[in-house]
């Protein structure tokens, strides 16, 4: 009855040792919630290639094939602002996460129905509520990385996690085109393969809920945040100047709204070039591959002094304009090749527009993330405009679109290297987590006389929330 009954919610005005936490004692957290981004990657890689196949199986256009992309990222508009932020700020990232998995399991199983039925509606509807999973998921999930351990080393966690998040992203089309849809694009069989991959998913899932209840976890607060900001020199101020996040926040929008758009119709685009739909399926898989890879390479990069996370983020960024630009004006497999660069150079883009716009937040921590993650809703907005101008001219027309998402999100590695430098490379250089600090003795202290309290009240032996041992 002990291990049921036990508190796994803390109040976000309560002072914990996690804001300390060196970087042994967040390796195992930080390991279990990136389990969490191979689930998302594989998700959003599959996306991608269902939206080429329900073009021909289901007789529909480009732009209508993009209403599976607005379902998906239209739930990253609504829940992170709303539902999600509001169980995070609550309940703590240990409900949340939970929350987000149950989510996720129900719009997995809700394919099987639009499966049986052939219906763009249905599986519209079920990825809708997929992504309503996978954004309170990520509302707690990227936040808690971001700040999970010793802040000079927040960039590199979280590139590590999304380059496995880019793992699931290259299996997924890889094992579209081999497993299911291999020789069966005319027929329903794909479809039905696709059905059952969702139902393995939502079982996984179910495993997943348990783990997270049962795995010891810390509750990182603002409180904590607002700490850990007072020891690095910063002083956050109140919610509405916070500029660094709200460009962060627009560059986020425009940067994954141009991400998305540059693969849901990278299949098209290979098809202009020459290639059948396997062929373009495999080369996907080629490109998220790199991007994955790449992902990996710019973590390693990040632990270097010299390459700082606003550096990287204004060369990868440009890079990505530059090699679209290049893709449209080509053709053939040389256009092939620039539009697979574009993939590889997008690797380090959004954990480090993340992190750089969460740093100084303090007491605003868990609402900057919220924003951050809805800002994934710019996957919406980009990708229909996209198959509009593709339905009307061509796929390497389409590409201005993507284009100009990478010119509107550069305003913010602008911005942070011109005017915010400073703010930056104190959370770089700091020692926070690191080097022993009295005020995490402090912390301990009052945490230990509120497991007191606690312990005089409960039926049976509890603990308040800490860091893993």
């Amino acid at each position: 009855m002990g291990l049921w009954r036990r508190k796994i919610t803390v109040s976000d005005d309560t002072l914990t040792s996690a804001a300390h936490l060196t970087l042994r004692q967040s390796m195992v957290p930080n390991m279990l919630v990136t389990i969490l981004f191979f689930l998302w990657g594989f998700a959003y890689g599959l996306l991608d290639v269902l939206n080429s196949h329900f073009q021909k199986q289901l007789q529909i256009s480009a732009s209508m094939a993009a209403g599976l992309s607005s379902a998906y990222f239209g739930a990253y508009f609504i829940c992170p602002p709303t539902i999600s932020g509001w169980i995070l700020r609550r309940a703590g990232f240990r409900v949340t996460f939970m929350t987000g998995l149950a989510v996720f399991a129900v719009g997995c199983l809700l394919f099987w129905p639009s499966g049986v039925q052939r219906s763009f509606g249905g599986f519209c509807g079920s990825m809708f509520v997929v992504g309503a999973g996978l954004a309170t998921l990520e509302t707690a999930a990227d936040p808690f990385l971001a700040i999970c351990g010793p802040p000079r080393y927040s960039e590199i966690r979280l590139n590590l996690a999304q380059a496995v998040q880019g793992v699931g992203s290259f299996v997924a089309p890889l094992l579209a085109s081999r497993v299911f849809f291999a020789n069966t694009v005319d027929d329903d069989a794909g479809l039905r393969n696709v059905q059952w991959v969702y139902l393995g998913v939502a079982c996984f899932d179910a495993l997943l809920i348990v783990l997270f209840f049962l795995a010891p976890m810390p509750e990182i607060t603002d409180a904590d945040m607002h700490m850990q900001e007072g020891e690095i020199g910063t002083d956050p101020g109140p919610f509405r100047k916070q500029t660094n996040l709200f460009l962060a926040v627009w560059s986020q929008f425009c940067y994954v709204g141009a991400q998305v758009a540059v693969a849901s119709y990278f299949i098209n685009f290979c098809q202009e070039a020459g290639r059948d739909s396997a062929t373009a399926s495999d080369l996907l898989a080629v490109g998220q591959g790199l991007y994955a890879f790449n992902r990996f390479v710019a973590g390693g990069l990040l632990t270097l002094p010299f390459f700082k996370p606003r550096y990287m983020l204004a060369v990868y960024l440009g890079l990505c304009f530059v090699f679209i630009v290049a893709a449209m004006n080509t053709s053939g497999t040389a256009s092939i090749a620039m539009l697979i660069l574009v993939l590889c150079f997008e690797s380090c883009c959004f954990a480090t527009i993340f992190t750089l716009g969460l740093r100084g937040l303090g007491t605003h921590t868990k609402m900057g993330g919220s924003l951050l993650v809805a800002a994934i809703s710019g996957g919406m907005v980009f990708p229909p405009m996209t198959g509009v101008v593709l339905d009307a001219r061509n796929a390497h027309v389409a590409m201005a679109i993507p284009m100009m998402g990478y010119i509107l999100a550069w305003i913010y590695p602008l911005y942070v290297n011109i005017w915010k430098k400073d703010v930056m490379d104190s959370h770089r250089e700091t020692k926070v987590g690191i080097e022993p600090s009295a005020a995490n003795n402090k912390a301990l202290q009052l945490e230990a006389q509120a497991t007191e309290v606690d312990n005089k009240h409960a039926p049976e032996p509890s603990k308040v929330q800490e860091g893993p041992k």
